[in-house]
């Protein structure tokens, strides 16, 4: 895989427009395009639709599904035909959901000539740590063996990977395998401010843990020229992938 494959940059800007502009300068730089709560519900479902026209070959539809196993499964079914390349849902949600999105998936893709989108589990999210675990969510774990046993619950059950943190990445391939997706948002580069995410690392230590996938968002997309910046990350992770 060429470094700049893993890269995928989610589109969370506030119009179809911004998005396709974002797609027209980074085609070609960058692996795939994320797709978000904020442009779905501002520009609708076409805007999958709309992207593919613009280039965005690869789209991860950054859902996260979590609701009963009938919705879920109704949900799966209908994104399957949207053409994205890979989708989500809330591993939380337990066994039976996320078996039921995968059914949903084979059912939506029955008959039609699209290719199933990969199914990821999101296990904790990047804004989340050991304290909101505790005091907020009142789980008796640390984030690594609660990321671990949500990883290892969604690829049992009919995940084709995860989306976990940076920090626990070894923990994960070490649990689900070789074969488990990893995708891995709270990157920053080293010159990036983190933001809102509490558990970060630079794109190079990620890819050399083991990540698939890097989702990097406003380094590239706030940066003054957002090519370059992709363009450099993708140095970096060039130089981790050729030791």
């Amino acid at each position: 895989m060429e470094a700049s494959e893993r890269i995928i940059v989610p589109l969370d800007v506030a119009s179809a427009s911004a998005a396709c502009d974002l797609v027209c300068a980074l085609k070609g730089h960058v692996g795939a395009f994320k797709v978000g709560l904020e442009l779905v519900h501002v520009a609708g479902f076409d805007i999958f639709d709309v992207l593919c026209a613009a280039g965005a070959e690869r789209i991860f539809y950054d859902c996260k599904l979590h609701d009963i196993p009938n919705t879920v499964a109704g949900a799966a079914r209908a994104i399957a035909g949207f053409g994205v390349w890979m989708f989500n849902v809330h591993a939380s949600g337990g066994s039976r959901m996320v078996q039921a999105a995968r059914r949903g998936i084979s059912e939506g893709i029955d008959g039609r000539c699209s290719a199933a989108p990969l199914l990821l589990g999101v296990t904790l999210l990047t804004s989340l740590g050991a304290e909101d675990l505790a005091n907020e969510l009142r789980v008796d774990l640390g984030p690594t063996d609660y990321v671990e046993r949500l990883a290892h619950l969604a690829t049992q059950n009919g995940c084709d990977g995860v989306v976990c943190s940076p920090h626990e990445i070894t923990a994960v391939r070490e649990r689900c395998g070789d074969d488990a997706v990893i995708v891995t948002p709270g990157v920053r580069p080293a010159w990036a401010s983190a933001n809102d995410q509490s558990r970060i690392m630079t794109p190079s230590e990620a890819v050399r843990r083991g990540a698939d996938y890097l989702v990097i968002g406003r380094p590239i997309t706030g940066a003054e020229d957002p090519v370059e910046a992709a363009d450099a990350i993708a140095r970096e992770i060039g130089a981790v992938s050729t030791v």
